[in-house]
């Protein structure tokens, strides 16, 4: 009479592919993470274009750029923008030159709103010549990483 092998898994079976797993997990979770927080620093970038496009029009409007006050005021006397990018991940910020001629605008991440762990690009800056900034936690420029 032949034996028959019982049906299912082993515990050590078991047990490998759930070291498996937990290896897979612990080396994937970082990397998700890593690349989620990048994807989060193009909402600045956006908002800060947006920025830019409509501080073009009321230029072109009143021949000076619009102020803080005018940032969420609605068009035509304002901007018609929000103080935050769209999801919320960053603040957005205006600061004008007193003749009017020039802008700084600034996109400052949201400790709160999930930005904590991106100490790499935490500031995005943006001005009237399109020079365009990004600053680390510690003020160091990382414009080259932060704006690709």
């Amino acid at each position: 009479m032949t034996r028959r092998r019982p049906f299912g898994f082993t515990l050590i079976e078991l047990l490998t592919a759930l070291v498996v797993v937990a290896v897979l997990t612990a080396v994937a979770v970082p990397l998700w993470r890593v690349h989620l927080l990048r994807v989060r620093r193009t909402e600045a970038a956006t908002a800060l274009i947006a920025l830019q496009s409509a501080q073009d029009r009321h230029f072109g409007r009143e021949a000076r750029y619009a102020d803080a006050t005018q940032l969420t005021r609605p068009a035509p006397g304002g901007l018609g923008l929000r103080a935050q990018s769209e999801h919320g991940y960053y603040d957005i910020s205006l600061r004008t030159s007193d003749d009017g001629l020039g802008y700084l605008a600034t996109a400052r991440a949201v400790r709160a709103a999930g930005q904590a762990d991106d100490a790499r690009c935490v500031e995005f800056t943006l001005d009237e010549n399109n020079r365009r900034r990004a600053l680390d936690s510690e003020g160091t420029d990382r414009s080259a990483d932060c704006w690709r």
